[in-house]
C-alpha cells in the first residue's frame, strides 16, 4: 500500500516541488508550495464545480425536499425513495461531496508529507530528469519557514474560520419545542466545526514548521475564494428560482 502510495502520489509530488523550486529564480521553498498547492486544486477543481453544483441544486429544489419529507414522515422506506427519485429527477448526486473527499484525502496527506520533508533532498526518489537546486531560500515574509512560525499558525486558524463560515450553514436559534436529538448534534457539530477546529488548527500548525502553514494558508484561501463563488452563484439560482414560483 505504501510502494503505491509514494509511487502514483507522493514521488510525483515530491519531484514537482524540487522542480519547481529549482527553475525560480529565488529558489524560495514557500513560494514553490504555494504554486505545487495551486496546481493541485486547479487540477481538482473539475470536482469541486460537480460538487457545488450539486450543492446548489439540493439548495433549489429543498422546499419539494421538505415536502417530501413532511409529507411522508411516517414512512421513511417511502420517503426515502421519492427523495431518491427526486434526486435523480433533477441530475442531483447527493454523495460527490463524499466522493470528492474521498479523492482529496490521500493527496492531502502526500502534500502534507512531501512538504514536512521539502528540505531534504532525497536522490534515491528524485526522477532523472529533475535538477535539484543548489541552494533553497527559506525566507518568506522574513519568516523561516523551517521554523515555527506562531504567525502563520494563526493566519491558517483565521482562514479556516472563515472557511467553515462561508461552507457550513448558519447556525439555527433553538426553538421552544420539545428537544430534539439530532437538531441538538446537528448544532453541537456546526459549532464545533466553526468555532473548535479553526483553534485545534492552530496549534496542529504550530506543531510543525511554518512550510506547512504556507500550503494551509493557501489551501483555505483557495478554498474561501472558491466558497464565494458558489454562494453567488447558488444565491442567484435561488432568486430565479423564486421568481419562477411567483410568476406561476
Amino acid at each position: 500500500m505504501k510502494f503505491l502510495f509514494d509511487l502514483i502520489l507522493f514521488d510525483p509530488l515530491y519531484n514537482a516541488l524540487v522542480f519547481i523550486t529549482n527553475i525560480l529564480p529565488s529558489h524560495n521553498i514557500a513560494i514553490s508550495v504555494i504554486i505545487l498547492t495551486l496546481i493541485v486544486k486547479i487540477l481538482l477543481f473539475p470536482l469541486y464545480h460537480k460538487s457545488s453544483s450539486a450543492q446548489i441544486k439540493i439548495k433549489e429544489i429543498e422546499p419539494k425536499l421538505k415536502e417530501i419529507q413532511n409529507k411522508y414522515k411516517d414512512d421513511k422506506q417511502k420517503q426515502a425513495q421519492e427523495i431518491m427519485q427526486l434526486y435523480k429527477d433533477h441530475g442531483v448526486n447527493p454523495f460527490s461531496s463524499f466522493l470528492l473527499l474521498f479523492i482529496q484525502l490521500p493527496i492531502i496527506f502526500a502534500l502534507f508529507f512531501v512538504f514536512s520533508k521539502g528540505f531534504e533532498l532525497n536522490l534515491d526518489i528524485l526522477y532523472p530528469f529533475i535538477n535539484p537546486p543548489e541552494q533553497v531560500s527559506t525566507i518568506f515574509l522574513n519568516i523561516n519557514v523551517e521554523e515555527k512560525s506562531l504567525l502563520l499558525a494563526f493566519l491558517v486558524g483565521i482562514t479556516q474560520f472563515f472557511q467553515m463560515k462561508l461552507a457550513i450553514p448558519p447556525i439555527q436559534k433553538r426553538n421552544n419545542k420539545t428537544p430534539d436529538f439530532k437538531e441538538d448534534l446537528m448544532r453541537s457539530m456546526q459549532i464545533q466545526m466553526k468555532y473548535v477546529l479553526p483553534v485545534i488548527i492552530v496549534f496542529i500548525s504550530y506543531t510543525f514548521p511554518a512550510v506547512i502553514s504556507v500550503y494551509w494558508l493557501t489551501s483555505n484561501l483557495f478554498a474561501i475564494g472558491h466558497e464565494l463563488i458558489v454562494k453567488k452563484k447558488a444565491l442567484n439560482i435561488i432568486n430565479s428560482f423564486k421568481k419562477k414560483e411567483v410568476s406561476l
